[in-house]
């Protein structure tokens, strides 16, 4: 298990933009179980949608990718790459996430190799399902971003 303190450690996702706060599960590369707590004091919910605040679908999909980045980088980060989201594929939203749920996001590896790594993702709140579909990400050399 990881607390927010390790899972920083692990991340380059800083708040208001990390979405991972705790690790209850790692198998490294392999599979990863992580919280995120939805609160209204969101910065999104003042405009979606101010009298029904429902959290959007891609800071969802922003959550289980930033779980996925800490499930690839077994041994921490390595500063000179990073791993960006190449593919979103089969996303289905079952039933909305709000203010005080707790989500609970499933990463499992399913493929990779030659710089491409595929991730199955499962969201639930309370053992329901919330979300589920698949991630593909690909390495590149952190300066490579901004050339």
């Amino acid at each position: 298990m990881m607390n927010i303190n390790e899972v920083q450690k692990r991340i380059k996702q800083r708040p208001p933009f990390q979405m991972i706060e705790k690790i209850v599960e790692i198998r490294d590369g392999e599979y990863a179980k992580g919280i995120k707590n939805v609160s209204i004091n969101e910065p999104f919910f003042m405009g979606h949608f101010p009298d029904t605040p429902i959290m959007p679908g891609v800071l969802l999909i922003e959550a289980a990718a930033q779980l996925c980045s800490v499930t690839i980088e077994a041994e921490g980060t390595d500063d000179s790459i990073i791993y960006v989201l190449l593919k979103v594929d089969g996303f289905k939203f079952v039933k909305p996430v709000i203010p005080g749920d707790t989500c609970e996001i499933e990463v499992t590896k399913t493929g990779g190799g030659a710089g491409l790594v595929k991730f199955d993702v499962k969201i639930t709140v309370d053992g329901g399902l919330r979300a589920k579909g698949s991630l593909a990400f690909t390495s590149m050399p952190k300066d490579a971003v901004y050339a």
